[in-house]
């Protein structure tokens, strides 16, 4: 039997599942999960292998309109996705309005990459409301095989699957067949603590943080990393760190037993928080961030 393998790259708007989608289409999580916006800021690669397959999917950041530099560079992200797919998922869900983003939506329609519309959570409504939107996706995408599924509970997962093998073009494996990912420990832990503060801070602190990992070094029993908090303003470090650092202390805890079960390993963190006042807006910091590379 030939090989198949191909991208398969996952679109759609903030919010309806697309790292959850590639979470349980992957096998294992490498993209986390919260449910605020634009929780995905980068493009990131899970691969996955057969004897005679290697699917690459790549979730992506949700589609928006960019109001400072780093959004930008996320729908730098999100347009190359379009260039380099053999197979685009566009991911909506029973929740957000119909024709959102309109212009997105007739980019993907005139990429000529065959597309797959996945109707997400349709546990949170029910057969008449799901075909409706089944009905509409059905119109926008003609020819486009769309599926209600439920990412959350795993539902209706393997038929995605069937059909992303049908639309695969024969070609070489594009990774070793063991590969996981393309990014590096580093990047994970990362975004480990990224999504801590996603979870622990409210209104505009979690979008103003990044996170860098300083120091990061391995052995067989245990993981040292020392972690660099980024924030735009003093005032955010403040309220990063606490009173009396709790804050700070509970982000590193919960970090560490995630990081514990991602790595298998052991994890000794020390968290630091630095201002590096409006790197949202700054080249040099955006690259530093690896923000430039598409």
């Amino acid at each position: 039997m030939a090989h198949k393998s191909g991208f398969v790259n996952i679109i759609g708007n903030p919010n309806v599942g697309k790292s959850t989608i590639m979470n349980a289409m992957v096998g294992e999580k490498l993209s986390i999960i919260t449910k605020k916006m634009q929780t995905t800021r980068h493009r990131i690669k899970g691969i996955v292998s057969g004897d005679d397959f290697q699917i690459v999917y790549s979730d992506t950041p949700g589609i928006l309109k960019p109001h400072y530099k780093l959004q930008e560079s996320m729908m730098k992200f999100v347009d190359s996705a379009l260039i380099d797919a053999d197979v685009i998922l566009f991911v909506t869900d029973v929740i957000e309005t119909q024709g959102k983003n309109p212009d997105y939506i007739e980019k993907v329609r005139k990429s000529n990459v065959p597309v797959i519309v996945l109707i997400n959570k349709i546990d949170l409504s029910n057969q008449q409301a799901v075909l409706k939107l089944f009905d509409y996706w059905t119109e926008i995408f003609p020819g486009a095989t769309v599926f209600p599924i439920s990412a959350q509970e795993k539902f209706n997962i393997e038929p995605v699957f069937n059909r992303i093998m049908e639309l695969l073009p024969e070609a070489p494996p594009y990774f070793d067949k063991d590969d996981l990912t393309d990014r590096n420990e580093r990047f994970f832990f990362q975004e480990i603590v990224r999504e801590k503060i996603l979870l622990n801070y409210q209104k505009e602190i979690p979008y103003s943080v990044e996170v860098e990992v300083e120091e990061f070094k391995e052995t067989d029993k245990i993981i040292n990393v020392r972690c660099v908090i980024h924030v735009e303003r003093d005032s955010q470090k403040g309220i990063i760190i606490g009173h009396k650092g709790e804050m700070i202390k509970r982000v590193g805890t919960d970090a560490r037993k995630d990081a514990e079960e991602f790595f298998g390993k052991k994890i000794f963190m020390e968290l630091f928080v630095k201002v590096a006042k409006d790197w949202r807006e700054k080249d040099r910091a955006l690259k530093n961030f690896g923000y430039d590379a598409v």
